[in-house]
């Protein structure tokens, strides 16, 4: 056997208060550890990046952990039959918020955790696991436990970069992960002339050395410098919005890779055994009942995960069965995780200004498999038939500007290639990265201007609901909504710019987050980082397109809401970072928001060049109509649920129009 696999229960107790979820009932949490025992010497463990370099127990197997979080329905007869696997965001929780509208929490457990009830009210079992081996212990994350590769008992040692950017100051010390949930890869020693400190103001300045002796390995305790291998100390202070680049030798690394089988055979275990090892049940098997599907669901980062699991072959077990029968990454643009590496750093990802040559944008970008003229390569990410899943990729402005999301859907030139017929893919037009249906009002904490504000889970809700029917009974979803080269609503960042209105003091960026050849060494794709920073090919880049924008600064392709559709304001998926912290930057994936003169006064007295409001509606009372239209009409499409339809017009019945109701 390939895996012995050990379920450790260690709490069960009634979710949500025990809470009716109409037809299904109640549900029960059940959380955990699942141990894992492999044998690194099968094929299924072939791909796994050091794991011969792994410690063995008396039988020769390689052991990990990880921690596990289920919520089903107490009696499983009554839900939907399907697994549903949330991949954890840096051990983060996110499905219940972005489906449910729930308050955030990583040990959901009472009704403002179910929120709205969604996934509940439809029978889904959902599962969270740890995947990601640097992630720290605090605040309910999911962890996992990895052995660390040695060479016959010595350490294994290797290049590696850590950048930092903070956001305020009086920054004087960091980890060199560069936050505090994530450890740190531990340098040889605190020596600094092993290793090489710079720093400028922008991605594309020259890199300005820090001498040796202004800067040390070092953390502060009660405000003085202790030696550390895994803090980097600067006394004169960090300074906002600057990139710091530290390059280093490091030791120890843990066999991240380990990540993706750990998801790969829990979920196979959890859909086709009666009972572990040990004989502890399936924890989703009751009474004859079981998993008939299983669904993997990610945002951002765990998007880019279900993309690298499904790239890198793990989609089928260790038996040739397929594992997840169809998968949704969101908010995941163009990149996949680095994850299966030595020194893995699978938290960082790269944006114009932030972590921008960090290696998890490199073709294949798309689903079909395509040649790139700029490498002579010939990939794409469903390449394997007999196992590959069915895919909804799901995005916002923000990863067209900054997580190169155009490449999902083109080639490296930039122009249209077809959808595979196993894929869709959705622009979910105008909105940012983290649409957070909780929110709150925009604010410009970390940005020159406010944040975009703009709801997209209702979306996500009919975009399951599609997914379900089309792994159920092949009920192909709604056609694909993204940019298009050959319409013109997919174009280069200043073409865009001609057309995006003079709105006062916002400027629009000329380009987009772009993208050249990068050589990060000659084993980088069996697992092994030679090039830090990596080298660039500046006559070889990829093309970055980004949605054309309508005379609002609205953007014309994609699944327009309601709220698009009927506007108040521009809504943007790309910002600036704050004034005088790299102000000229891109602030990350944070959008903008931008809102509509209410007056023709208003709108003269600012020289804006958008109708106002009151032009565009006259009353409050028409702004609604307007909204219930095009809701219905979305629901007509199958792109919005009859009951989100009602909550975007109890929204407009609750707008304050002020003078002009």
């Amino acid at each position: 056997m390939d895996t012995e696999i050990r379920f450790k229960i260690h709490d069960r107790e009634e979710f949500a208060e025990g809470k009716q979820f109409g037809d299904i009932g109640p549900y029960e949490r059940i959380s955990g550890e699942v141990q894992f025992a492999v044998d690194p010497d099968t094929d299924a463990f072939s791909m796994v990046v050091d794991l011969q370099h792994a410690p063995r127990n008396g039988q020769g197997l390689v052991e990990f952990a990880t921690d596990f979080y289920i919520l089903r329905p107490a009696d499983l007869e009554r839900g939907n039959r399907r697994l549903l696997y949330d991949v954890n965001n840096r051990g983060a929780f996110r499905m219940l918020q972005f489906f449910n509208d729930a308050v955030h929490s990583n040990m959901p457990s009472t009704s403002e955790h179910a929120g709205n009830g969604f996934l509940m009210r439809r029978g889904y079992s959902l599962v969270w696991s740890g995947w990601q081996g640097d992630i720290l212990p605090g605040d309910g994350r999911m962890t996992m436990r990895l052995p660390t590769a040695k060479f016959d008992g010595e350490e294994i040692t290797g290049i590696t970069r850590s950048e930092f950017i903070v956001d305020e100051y009086g920054v004087l010390s960091m980890p060199l992960s560069a936050n505090g949930f994530t450890s740190s890869h531990e340098a040889i020693s605190t020596d600094t002339r092993d290793a090489t400190f710079t720093v400028r103001e922008y991605e594309s300045d020259q890199r300005q050395p820090i001498a040796d002796n202004a800067w040390e390995f070092a953390r502060l305790q009660n405000g003085r410098p202790i030696p550390s291998t895994t803090h980097c100390h600067l006394p004169g202070g960090f300074k906002p919005g600057w990139i710091y680049e530290l390059v280093y030798t490091a030791k120890n690394p843990k066999v991240q890779g380990l990540g993706l089988t750990g998801v790969r055979d829990l979920i196979s275990f959890l859909l086709h055994e009666d009972a572990d090892i040990d004989g502890t049940p399936n924890p989703l098997r009751q009474n004859g009942a079981r998993m008939d599907k299983a669904y993997g669901w990610g945002r951002s980062q765990s998007g880019r995960f279900l993309r690298e699991f499904v790239y890198q072959g793990y989609n089928e077990d260790s038996q040739g069965r397929t594992v997840f029968d169809a998968i949704s990454p969101h908010v995941s643009g163009g990149g996949r995780v680095v994850l299966n590496y030595r020194f893995a750093q699978p938290g960082r990802y790269p944006r114009p200004h932030d972590d921008h040559l960090y290696p998890s944008d490199s073709f294949p970008f798309a689903y079909p498999v395509i040649t790139d003229p700029l490498t002579g390569n010939t990939d794409g990410i469903l390449k394997r038939p007999d196992s590959d899943p069915l895919v909804i990729h799901t995005q916002t402005s923000s990863e067209y500007w900054t997580r190169r999301g155009s490449l999902v859907h083109t080639d490296s030139m930039g122009n249209d290639i077809p959808d595979h017929p196993k894929t869709r893919v959705f622009h979910f037009s105008g909105s940012q990265h983290n649409a957070d249906p909780l929110g709150g009002n925009p604010n410009a904490e970390n940005a020159r201007h406010p944040s975009n504000p703009l709801n997209t889970t209702p979306l996500l809700r009919a975009m399951l609901d599609s997914l379900d029917a089309w792994a159920t009974d092949a009920t192909p979803p709604p056609e694909s909504m993204a940019p298009r080269r050959s319409d013109e609503t997919g174009v280069p960042a200043d073409v865009a710019s001609r057309v995006f209105p003079k709105i006062p003091k916002v400027e629009h960026p000329e380009n987009a987050n772009r993208l050249f050849v990068q050589d990060h060494g000659p084993d980088f794709d069996s697992g092994i980082v030679a090039n830090e920073p990596p080298v660039v090919d500046r006559s070889r880049e990829y093309a970055v397109l980004i949605p054309q924008v309508d005379s609002d600064g609205n953007e014309i392709p994609g699944i327009r809401t309601p709220h698009v559709q009927v506007p108040l304001a521009t809504y943007t998926g790309w910002n600036y970072r704050p004034t005088g912290s790299a102000g000229q930057a891109i602030a990350g994936t944070i959008g903008g928001h931008h809102p509509l003169p209410i007056t023709k006064a208003d709108r003269d007295e600012t020289g804006d060049p958008r109708l106002s409001i009151e032009q565009r509606y006259g009353s409050k009372a028409r702004y609604v109509r307007l909204i219930a239209l095009s809701a219905q009409k979305m629901v007509e499409q199958r792109l919005l649920l009859e009951e989100d339809a009602d909550r975007y017009v109890a929204l407009a019945m609750g707008q304050d129009f002020g003078s002009i109701e």
